[in-house]
């Protein structure tokens, strides 16, 4: 009975693997093309600034808090209170909700490509209301398919990541080489500077977005205690993972860069292009609506097993008294309805700015740096927090710690890391020169306003909240610095009880001494006749 009971330990090449299909995704290769050589820089610069600190800093908080809800809200709760614990998991969730119409709209883009005539894909691809049509029909299917709960959807996303991001990374990087290999004019100069010129401010404002790239990474903390010799064995996952991650993308993102001019690089319609010229090029152009197909079914499952996803933590949060009971409604199911809809409605109104911006290429770009700005934000409080919690909870067991003894390791990684977001964050304000994005003024009342909406919201919801928004029925754990004072007051009473217990027995046997319940004068009758019993002086 033991070895059935016993849990299957993960394998370091296999958890590499999980990190790389978790956080592998080839949308955003066009937007790195622009670069040329100097991609691989800000490929690299990202993975040792933020990859590989976000991964070993979740590792450790993951495995500090296992059995324990919460997520990033417990995480930064611990280190800096409730209210900005809720604002993590606020971002996070909102970050999430923002993300759909941008991986939609590549989905759309993918699917105007199954067709066979090339200037009437482009023309339908470059058609904002045809884009704006698919992302809300799909997105809402989507939607309607989670709240019935179907349990199969988990397989379909597996699927969709190996057919819609692996097979097809690894397609275009071999047509790459195969291009290069049998003559093919190549239209990126491989002789060019491997840094960037930062002294050109423009030129590191569009790389921020790679900061999203590696997102997602501290959700393979949660596998931690699933490794053997997890202080040995989960870092070499890590850099193991990490390597594969950049391997791709810088590979990828040259792949493209040979095929297609850097001017004429489109961020929603590039990678389509480049499969499309490499199959011409091999005279295998049939396997282009394939390829489209395959790369909108792995953008749908995707979407499909994340529309509920990231609204369970909040949703958990909520219940423990965080959100009001009208998020906090379920269907017969136990799916969280209301977060749902909700979260299709902001969808639903974002969509709705493609009607505003000028194309569907500056639409996919503000809505992707607004979704960066959010997600730092969460993460520059996940990275400090993990540093500030090495002193508030200095003697709490890490199952995995990063650095043997001391805290200098945990300042250098989580420095880095948070560093590194700020950075990013920072540039994300910033219109890039490379793309059009319509009016700047548009650009930045999106981004500033957008930010500031999202921020705010979560203290005017914790300021708001009441008692009766705790579910009864949720076992939200407390926080340890709650713990302690109630265990103090609970050692106060325990104290006080068992004081007014001794005093009580005390006065109980007294009265069975005297049943008339005159004790003091009884004890005085007698001590007076003890001290007549006294001879007189003299």
């Amino acid at each position: 009975m033991a070895n059935i009971k016993q849990t299957v330990k993960l394998g370091v090449f296999t958890l590499a693997i999980m990190n790389v299909t978790a956080v592998v995704s080839l949308r955003g290769l066009p937007a790195e093309a622009v670069y040329g050589m100097s991609s691989a820089f800000y490929y690299l610069f990202a993975a040792i600034v933020f990859l590989i600190p976000t991964s070993l800093v979740a590792a450790e908080l993951a495995a500090m808090f296992q059995d324990k809800q919460g997520g990033v809200f417990r995480w930064v709760g611990e280190a800096y209170g409730k209210k900005l614990g809720f604002l993590a998991i606020w971002v996070q969730w909102i970050e999430s909700t923002i993300w759909y119409p941008t991986v939609l709209t590549f989905g759309a883009v993918s699917i105007a490509f199954i067709g066979m005539n090339d200037v009437h894909d482009m023309s339908l691809a470059n058609n904002k209301y045809y884009t704006l049509v698919v992302v809300l029909v799909i997105y809402w299917l989507a939607t309607f398919i989670s709240l019935k709960g179907m349990s199969w959807v988990g397989k379909v996303a597996k699927v969709g990541g190996l057919v819609g991001t692996i097979i097809p990374a690894g397609l275009l990087i071999v047509l790459g080489i195969i291009y290069l290999a049998t003559g093919g004019h190549s239209n990126m100069d491989f002789h060019s500077s491997f840094f960037p010129d930062l002294t050109n401010f423009d030129n590191v404002v569009l790389a921020a977005s790679i900061f999203l790239f590696y997102a997602g990474m501290e959700m393979g903390g949660i596998h931690v205690k699933d490794v053997n010799n997890p202080s040995k064995n989960y870092p070499k996952a890590v850099f193991i993972g990490a390597l594969i991650t950049v391997l791709i993308f810088v590979l990828g993102t040259f792949a493209l860069g040979v095929i297609i001019p850097a001017k004429d690089i489109s961020l929603t319609q590039s990678l389509l292009v480049g499969f499309d010229n490499y199959f011409r090029y091999i005279h295998a152009s049939w396997l282009s609506p394939v390829i489209a197909v395959a790369l909108a079914f792995g953008v749908l499952a995707g979407v499909l097993t994340w529309v509920a996803g990231p609204s369970k933590g909040i949703f958990a949060v909520g219940k423990a008294g965080y959100m009001p009971p009208f998020f906090q409604k379920t269907n017969k199911l136990g799916v969280q309805k209301n977060i749902l809809f909700v979260q299709g409605g902001a969808v639903t109104v974002l969509s709705l700015l493609f009607v505003v911006m000028p194309s569907v290429q500056s639409f996919y770009q503000i809505l992707s740096q607004l979704t960066v700005v959010l997600y730092l934000i969460m993460y520059m409080l996940m990275f400090s927090g993990a540093i500030v919690l090495r002193y508030k909870m200095k003697k709490l067991n890490r199952p995995f710690r990063i650095g043997k003894g001391g805290n200098g390791l945990m300042w250098l990684v989580g420095g880095l890391g948070f560093c590194g977001s700020l950075l990013a964050f920072v540039l994300s304000f910033i219109p890039p020169s490379q793309i059009s994005t319509g009016s700047n003024t548009v650009w930045f009342s999106v981004l500033i306003i957008g930010a500031l909406v999202v921020v705010i919201a979560p203290f005017i919801i914790y300021a708001s909240k009441k008692p009766s928004w705790v579910d009864p029925n949720s076992t939200f754990e407390p926080f340890h610095w709650e713990e302690q004072p109630a265990a103090q007051v609970a050692g106060k009473t325990a104290t006080a009880t068992a004081t007014a217990g001794t005093t009580a027995s005390a006065t109980a046997n007294e009265s069975v001494a005297s049943p008339t319940g005159n004790a003091p004068s009884a004890n005085n009758s007698n001590n007076s006749g003890k001290a007549q019993n006294i001879p007189p002086k003299g």
